[in-house]
């Protein structure tokens, strides 16, 4: 009998988890109300497909946007998106103050472009918090890069432009 109350207990247990899952994944899809900080929480009307910010930044006498990463400096360093610059990882503290500071002399209607590339979309730590951080503080004109799957299979497999190092 108590073999069966832990093999209960042990299937609730899954039930419950599955169901907070599924909680958050309707919330994120079914217009629920993601976190502020999420990536989910950004408009799709403010995102741009790797396609599109290649062809921007290849446009000529086209408006080209401020590229800034806000992910790991160790991923900007490896390869990042070429004239891009690092701007600090979005989910710290640190990394907020860095893209603030950054911004800050700038025209609030600044064609900027975030992105990070760190890993999926879905589970991206950084570009919510920039991306807030940007609106809070009065840009207009903010885009962020959709890179569902990472920034080695949604920008450099696909031959776009990258730099190493700095």
């Amino acid at each position: 009998m108590g073999f069966g109350l832990v093999q209960r207990s042990g299937t609730i247990a899954v039930l419950a988890t599955l169901l907070a899952a599924h909680t958050q994944i309707h919330a994120q899809f079914s217009g629920g109300a993601p976190s502020s900080d999420s990536a989910f929480s950004i408009p799709s009307t403010q995102l741009l497909q790797p396609e599109e910010l290649n062809r921007l930044l290849h446009a000529q006498g086209a408006n080209k946007p401020l590229v800034l990463q806000v992910g790991s400096h160790l991923l900007f360093a490896e390869a990042h998106i070429a004239g891009a610059e690092y701007a600090g990882a979005g989910s710290q503290a640190a990394g907020l103050k860095q893209l603030q500071d950054r911004v800050a002399p700038l025209p609030r209607k600044t064609f900027i472009v975030l992105y990070c590339g760190c890993c999926p979309w879905s589970r991206c730590p950084n570009i919510g918090p920039a991306f807030k951080l940007l609106r809070d503080l009065g840009f207009t004109n903010v885009k962020a890069l959709y890179i569902a799957g990472n920034l080695g299979a949604d920008w450099v497999d696909k031959g776009y432009p990258v730099e190493r190092g700095r």
